[in-house]
């Protein structure tokens, strides 16, 4: 569907390995072994610059005009855009929607698709387990299960990566979950925030997209029960209510890619608005390290702020879910370099807006419900202009206040 080259968990170069390296436990370690490659590289590269030999004047030219173009080709920008959606679930009215239209088309118009498929990269927020095992969690409200063979429906939408750190990946159990982890897997769908043990729930996925290293992290600040939470030998997730291993997690990972987004289940469900333990969380983790915070839980959209320069977006609400949604939206990442530092990247965030119903969702056309929804956006956030196109503007610089 999209250009897309997938890195992590298993890639040759050990600099980029997740949690399974011991390099990437120990930041010393992940230092030190960097320093090793580049030296080695180094010592190789003089190495053929002393061996190489100089032919007739044909091949100088050749060899000059070679390296002009070569120079050229590391100097082009490079480029990236990812689109980040809020919850998925893919109840009764969705499926039916689906059913009806058969396919994809019933429950998202050719709007978003269009985006999705325009996008380089595509990640959201799954609320369920893909189960057919497990019984439902007692004295829970909802709890939801989808069958494994019902992800063909996310590949369908072009979902390229998921967390499964929220309050309904373990709805039926720890094997539903690890049910989950094995067919999203063999879909091709990476996943983070939740595993077989803490290491897995805490690996960060790392993908290449055009030249440049994306990194994500998920963790829950929801869960109804403790034991949730993932355990040294235990299925679980990373959780955030002692946020210590998280951000542990992002500073050990920060180094690895080139930009970092932890995705995180939080705040109060309806709330238009975050809560205490939603500024202080985001914050700490721009503190640790993530370039990008991106929130869900409240089923609403709340607004969104810059702290130290980096975004912090409490909560994209339901985007696939089955009732009614006056408003939701994709919010798409654009990363730019000059080529001539690829670490130096320039950032940006555009909103998408849209509205749901009946279980099919779809992308706001009418002019005047778009300037509507982007002023709605601003008066929920924090020192933030959306501008015509839906470009978010920060207002000011280096910290965000309420």
């Amino acid at each position: 569907m999209k250009p897309c080259v997938l890195l992590i968990p298993f890639l040759t170069a050990a600099l980029l390995t997740g949690c399974g390296s011991s390099k990437y436990h120990d930041p010393s370690l992940t230092a030190a072994y960097a320093a090793e490659t580049e030296a080695a590289a180094e010592s190789e590269a003089e190495t053929e610059a002393k061996t190489e030999t100089v032919g007739p004047a044909d091949d100088i030219e050749e060899s000059s005009a070679a390296a002009q173009a070569a120079g050229e080709s590391e100097a082009a920008p490079l480029s990236v855009s990812v689109l980040f959606a809020g919850d998925i679930l893919f109840s009764d009215h969705v499926l039916n929607a689906y059913s009806k239209a058969g396919g994809v088309s019933g429950i998202l118009d050719e709007g978003f698709r269009s985006a999705i498929a325009d996008a380089d990269y595509f990640a959201a927020n799954e609320e369920f387990p893909f189960s057919s095992r497990g019984t439902a969690a007692p004295d829970k409200q909802y709890t939801f299960r989808l069958p494994e063979e019902k992800v063909s429906i996310m590949n369908e939408l072009g979902v390229d990566l998921v967390t499964l750190a929220n309050n309904h990946a373990l709805d039926f159990g720890t094997d539903a979950l690890l049910d989950t982890c094995s067919t999203l897997d063999q879909a091709g769908i990476l996943h983070v925030g939740a595993g077989a043990n803490s290491e897995e729930a805490r690996k960060p996925e790392i993908v290449e997209l055009n030249g440049i290293r994306i990194g994500f992290i998920g963790a829950s600040r929801v869960i109804p029960v403790s034991s949730w939470t993932a355990g040294a030998n235990s299925p679980g997730m990373l959780t955030a209510y002692d946020d210590t291993l998280l951000r542990r997690t992002i500073e050990e990972t920060r180094p690895l890619c080139d930009y970092l987004v932890v995705y995180l289940h939080w705040g109060v469900e309806r709330a238009e608005m975050p809560v205490d333990h939603q500024t202080s969380l985001g914050r700490r983790c721009i503190d640790s390290g993530a370039d990008l915070v991106i929130g869900s839980h409240p089923h609403v959209l709340q607004g969104l702020e810059y702290y130290e320069g980096k975004p912090i977006v409490y909560s994209l609400g339901n985007f696939i879910f089955g009732s009614s949604i006056p408003k939701t939206m994709l919010l798409e990442l654009t990363l730019e370099s000059t080529g001539e530092d690829r670490l130096s990247l320039s950032p940006s965030l555009r909103l998408i807006p849209g509205t749901s119903s009946g279980g099919f969702t779809r992308r706001l056309t009418d002019q005047g419900e778009i300037n509507s929804f982007f002023q709605y956006i601003e008066s929920i956030s924090f020192d933030i202009a959306v501008d015509e196109n839906g470009l978010i503007i920060p207002k000011q610089e280096g910290g965000g206040s309420q």
